[in-house]
């Protein structure tokens, strides 16, 4: 059986190869937040941005607060392992112990210069996406995470807009740029001017994660909310779509009015969620990589 799933993920990773789209695939499943990069930012390298120790383990143990119990009630329990020491710009997902979902946060992406609390935040929510995003799954993995997008979509739509609960929307965003198309899109969709901020918020969190894809693939075209990727895929793609398309679905899924009670399916792609299906027009996963 593993050898059989080993030779799946080494196929899978021959054809990323090819098309410069390198993604962590082991026997376990376990999968990587970024493309696979040589990038190496040490705890005592300065640079301006990035998180200091204090606000990393601020994320984190928010995070921890807010879903070991749900993860709990899935009769399973949330390992959040934190390598701030560790240079890895990176971070993975995995089930390698039976009943424990884990998710493990490095150092090196968070001092990562373009990355935020907020954005920080959005990674962790990705990870435990994988375990918690519903479907569509990978297959690679013997069907137990959820695939790339879904994890972005999930990771915003569900778990940020948790994360966001109850804080201070108007202080958070006060240093932040926001687009006007993104402000418009927000207000236009939610009534209640707390959702609208959260929506904002969301977006840029995405804004600040596309900027980091950008930095390090080297991308010669910026990814903008202005200019979405209109690929209209025949089948539903599970591995790392590109800069534009996830940034596409980090909006898309900040624009999903569904709300956080609403539990996503294991098998049914439209359960708890914005779709065509269930006559949404707005928030619907990007057809970049979500085949509709």
């Amino acid at each position: 059986m593993k050898k059989t799933l080993l030779l799946a993920c080494l196929t899978t990773a021959l054809i990323t190869i090819l098309s410069n789209n390198l993604l962590a695939c082991d026997i376990h499943g376990r999968t990587g937040f970024l493309l696979t990069n040589k990038l190496s930012i040490p705890v005592d390298q300065k640079s301006t941005g990035g998180l200091s120790e204090v606000q990393f383990n601020q994320v984190m143990d928010k995070m921890v607060s807010l879903y070991s119990g749900m993860v709990a009630t899935s009769g399973a329990k949330f390992v959040l392992e934190r390598r701030w020491t560790d240079p890895t710009v990176n971070a993975v997902a995995d089930q390698d112990t039976p009943g424990v979902f884990t998710i493990t946060m490095y150092g090196g992406l968070a001092r990562h210069p373009e990355v935020t609390p907020d954005a920080m935040a959005l990674v962790a929510c990705h990870e435990l996406g994988h375990h918690l995003g519903g479907a569509p799954k990978k297959a690679a993995t013997g069907k137990w995470a959820s695939n790339e997008g879904q994890a972005d979509y999930w990771g915003t739509m569900k778990c940020l807009r948790h994360y966001f609960d109850g804080d201070n929307q108007e202080a958070a965003l006060k240093n932040l740029y926001v687009p006007t198309i993104v402000s418009t899109k927000c207000n236009l969709q939610y009534s209640n001017s707390e959702e609208q901020l959260v929506c904002q918020r969301m977006a840029m969190a995405g804004a600040s994660i596309g900027k980091l894809f950008n930095a390090i693939s080297k991308d010669s075209v910026i990814s903008s909310f202005t200019t979405p990727d209109n690929t209209v895929v025949s089948r539903t793609f599970n591995d790392h779509p590109k800069t534009q398309c996830r940034l596409d679905t980090f909006l898309q899924a900040s624009l999903c009015d569904h709300t956080i009670a609403e539990a996503v399916s294991e098998t049914d792609v439209n359960i708890g969620v914005c779709s065509l299906k269930n006559g949404d027009k707005i928030g619907n996963r990007p057809t970049c990589w979500f085949k509709q």
